[in-house]
């Protein structure tokens, strides 16, 4: 639509998880958006020299691909997710990935645009995108019936993922269930070097990312009320609903993660029978030594059912 600017989304952070809603959305209203290129050392090196020292390893790789986009668009989309009610809150992270971004490319020139979903304050995700919509330049019914179809082939993809998974767990073999945010699994220099060399050496690799969300928080709360952050409820749920159909977890963290290193220590103290190998992931691992570990992981899995002497 004429006078509606291009729109840049970094490839990183909640872009796995909801990616498909906002290209979705975009779509539906006729406007052009371009994303940053898959995530590499280069964009991670970058991010690095911009994001805080405390910030975690997906925040600098988010900011890696936020610097990419400068100047290739005329606005970046930056949502805020900070919650779907009282009991569904998202790591701050997440909210301040917009504030943080104008702030540390402040002298860029970069136009930023941002959804702030927070449904504890009068934004739940439906209204949230309809306002987005209208500050777009599209009706409030235009924009909602965009968010609504953006909606709908999310939940899609939701379904037929987990459709999938609940199909490869019914075949022979080492069964490795993998943990972690979606952003770590997916992106293609932090986690997906993992899940290819389980797959390369012959393990049914499974996600935790790949269950209906809902079902895990609900299995991850009869297990530890207390767990705060509504992935990380997903993450933990998903492993008890699972544990006892694999042969093996992997604990997969970008450091210096809080709320992982509060849930993963929880899964590794209460979690029996099942072998569990931990990786945090930093600026300076390399995939060799996470070789070695998934390597040696592996091997003790084969032993335990008999195929190692």
């Amino acid at each position: 639509m004429s006078g509606i600017p291009v729109i840049g989304i970094p490839r990183a952070m909640l872009y796995y998880r909801y990616g498909l809603l906002w290209e979705r959305f975009f779509e539906t209203l006729g406007v052009s958006t371009i994303l940053s290129s898959p995530g590499n050392r280069e964009i991670l090196d970058t991010g690095a020299a911009r994001a805080p020292d405390e910030g975690c390893l997906a925040v600098k790789m988010f900011m890696g691909h936020v610097e990419s986009l400068i100047g290739r668009c005329e606005r970046i989309f930056i949502p805020r997710y900070s919650n779907y009610g009282t009991t569904a809150l998202f790591c701050t992270r997440y909210e301040a990935l917009y504030d943080g971004a104008r702030n540390i490319f402040r002298t860029s020139g970069q136009r930023f645009i941002t959804c702030n979903i927070d449904a504890q304050n009068g934004s739940p995700e439906p209204k949230a995108f309809e306002r987005f919509g209208v500050e777009l330049g599209f009706s409030p019914k235009e924009s909602h019936r965009a968010w609504k179809e953006a909606s709908r082939a999310l939940e899609q993809q939701k379904k037929a993922e987990e459709q999938a998974q609940k199909e490869m767990i019914r075949n022979p073999g080492i069964k490795v269930l993998v943990a972690g945010h979606s952003y770590v699994l997916s992106d293609p220099y932090l986690g997906k070097p993992i899940l290819d060399y389980l797959i390369s050496s012959e393990a049914i690799c499974l996600r935790t990312d790949a269950l209906e969300e809902e079902t895990s928080r609900r299995a991850c709360a009869q297990f530890s009320p207390t767990c705060r952050w509504i992935v990380s409820e997903e993450v933990v749920g998903a492993v008890l609903l699972w544990k006892d159909r694999v042969d093996g977890i992997v604990l997969v963290s970008a450091f210096p993660c809080g709320p992982d290193s509060m849930t993963n220590e929880l899964l590794i103290r209460r979690i029996r029978g099942v072998p569990v190998l931990t990786l945090n992931l930093d600026t300076q691992s390399g995939m060799a030594g996470v070789e070695t570990r998934l390597e040696s992981f592996l091997d003790i899995i084969r032993f335990q059912r008999g195929e190692m002497v």
